[in-house]
């Protein structure tokens, strides 16, 4: 039964608490932003005015002390020195009710109090110290003593007990503000613990609805997936919580029904698979008992055949040297055909062996230098090339792994293919070429030849497929195909290049050995980024050959000198060319 998806989202329903529990966060943190302000302003309060108010007072009253004690001094003594506390005493009263009424701005009644010093202050001074200290200095010490009555005591009294309402209302003043910082201090602290409180239980409330909405339709989603993993693939998924889930549990059905119809489809293939298989291996059975066959094929064709067939030849040839001009003209050319097809049939045998074998009877890759199999090259073709004049060039060839013998047929055959195809004006030149491309060393062979046109490209490597009549070009057609098939074996490709300008260039692959590769892509990383325009344009004017492999140049031609021991010289000799006599 498809679930229903309905109801708030697992997502809606996170951000509306998380909206909630933020609100109330923020509107606490207000609240204690603006308490810690008002706590800071009592603490002010506290520490920077009632704190040094009480200071203050303290030394207004022991300035009033001062002038008291200064004036009966003086009144005693009659000395002018006496009144300098008395002087003293008064500046520094001014100083100190200039400073508090700074700080009295929000206290009006310790204001009215300060007023209160100030004024029976200035009375004392006009009733009692003024007249002592003038009576002092007009009639003497005896008159100013006279003056320092009771009454004067009481006056001054006065002013000491309006000090002490000073500082009581000072005192009372700083309790209320040490009070009011201990409320706010609670009360912060009450904010603090409620903001907790908001967190925990936000945090339990997001907990419990996550293992409801979250962890438990997972956990059983997670169930019922496992039984599909292990095989049940028609057991139906349903799940249950927010609508985020439900699609989920719609997808992972979709998708094990898709799973399901996929692995029928796959058990299908795979019975059919297994019907090919056994189809395949019937045909292997077949093809193996066939290449037995072939094998037998091959050693009668090369015993069994071949001893009748040079028999035939040999005597055909006897008869032609020994009643040549005996018999009638039609008797020569009859004796000429049968010797001269029987020639061609041990050809076409010792090809086809060739052929056949290519692959099959292997010695195993060993590293070859092409440099020493093309020296066997030259010497194999030295008759040809002095037959027709021919010239044979090669550059720097590189080592790779192989079958020595089968490179060397592979050379053989496209050199001797190269002085075979010549123009009848022209002495033949074949050059034979490496170049690095990637992975695989690109060797090519360019002659200048009679060339194949475009559309015969592909068709000069199908086996006794012939572009010429044998009249004209002599040869079996098998050449080529087992140029083919070699390059084949070693993991190689092999090709006619149309582009070039005269004659014909056959390119084939091998692949390169490692350490090639490695120390190419370390010297084009040496190499400049931008190359010289003068570098562009000697590249850009050399040919493919030499822009690609500007290596020394070695030559086997018709009149190169022999060495004292007879055998051809084949050596690395730079530039300078060598030639075969």
């Amino acid at each position: 039964m498809k679930p229903v998806v309905g109801g708030w989202s697992l997502r809606r329903r996170v951000i509306t608490l998380l909206t909630v529990v933020g609100v109330l966060l923020i509107g606490l943190a207000g609240a204690e932003a603006a308490l810690a302000t008002r706590n800071r302003t009592q603490i002010d309060v506290v520490l920077n005015k009632t704190g040094p108010l009480r200071v203050q007072a303290q030394e207004l009253l022991n300035a009033l002390l001062d002038q008291e004690t200064a004036v009966r001094g003086y009144a005693v003594s009659g000395d002018p020195a006496d009144l300098n506390p008395y002087q003293a005493g008064l500046a520094q009263e001014k100083s100190r009710i200039a400073s508090m009424r700074t700080l009295l701005d929000d206290f009006p009644q310790i204001d009215q109090e300060l007023r209160a010093v100030e004024e029976r202050a200035e009375q004392w001074r006009q009733s009692v110290a003024v007249p002592v200290v003038a009576t002092t200095e007009q009639n003497g010490t005896t008159a100013g003593q006279a003056l320092i009555t009771e009454q004067a005591r009481q006056q001054f009294d006065q002013v000491r007990a309006a000090v002490d309402d000073l500082q009581q209302e000072i005192l009372v003043a700083r309790e209320k503000a040490a009070n009011d910082v201990r409320g706010s201090s609670n009360l912060l602290v009450v904010l603090l613990i409620i903001a907790a409180l908001v967190v925990v239980i936000a945090g339990a409330v997001l907990l419990l609805s996550l293992d409801r909405m979250v962890i438990r339709p997972l956990i059983g989603l997670a169930d019922q997936v496992r039984e599909v993993a292990d095989g049940d693939y028609q057991h139906g998924i349903a799940t249950s919580g927010p609508p985020e889930f439900l699609r989920l549990g719609e997808d992972v059905d979709a998708m094990r029904q898709k799973i399901a119809s996929d692995l029928a489809e796959v058990r299908e293939a795979r019975e059919r698979i297994e019907w090919v298989n056994s189809q395949l291996q019937k045909q292997a059975e077949e093809l193996t008992r066939s290449n037995r066959d072939l094998e037998q094929f091959a050693y009668v064709a090369s015993h069994d055949l071949q001893e009748p067939l040079r028999k035939v030849a040999s005597f055909c040839q006897l008869l032609q040297r020994r009643y040549a001009g005996q018999l009638d003209e039609r008797a020569d050319q009859y004796i000429a055909f049968a010797v001269d097809g029987a020639q061609r049939m041990q050809r076409l045998i010792n090809d086809l062996l060739a052929f056949s074998r290519i692959g099959r009877l292997t010695s195993g890759f060993v590293d070859v230098d092409l440099n020493k199999v093309m020296g066997d090259v030259a010497g194999q073709t030295e008759a040809a090339r002095q037959y027709a004049d021919a010239e044979l060039t090669w550059t720097e060839l590189p080592v790779i792994r192989g079958e020595e013998p089968l490179l060397t047929n592979l050379l053989a055959n496209l050199v001797s293919n190269s002085i075979k195809f010549r123009r009848p004006d022209t002495p033949p030149k074949v050059h034979i070429s490496a170049r690095l491309v990637g992975n695989e060393w690109e060797i090519s062979c360019q002659d200048n030849g009679i060339g194949i046109e475009p559309e015969f490209a592909d068709k000069i490597f199908v086996i006794f497929q012939r572009l010429h009549s044998k009249d004209a070009y002599p040869g079996t057609g098998i050449g080529l195909a087992i140029v083919k098939k070699i390059v084949e074996y070693h993991g190689g490709r092999v090709w006619v290049d149309s582009d070039v300008p005269v004659g014909t260039a056959i390119r084939f692959t091998l692949p390169a050995l490692p350490q090639d590769v490695e120390a190419a892509a370390a010297a084009a990383a040496d190499q400049p980024d931008e190359p010289s325009a003068q570098g562009d344009a000697a590249a850009d004017d050399a040919s493919p050959d030499e822009a690609s492999a500007p290596l020394p140049k070695q030559s086997a031609g018709a009149d190169r000198p022999d060495r004292a021991d007879g055998s051809p010289e084949s050596g690395r000799t730079g530039d300078m060319k060598e030639t075969v006599g």
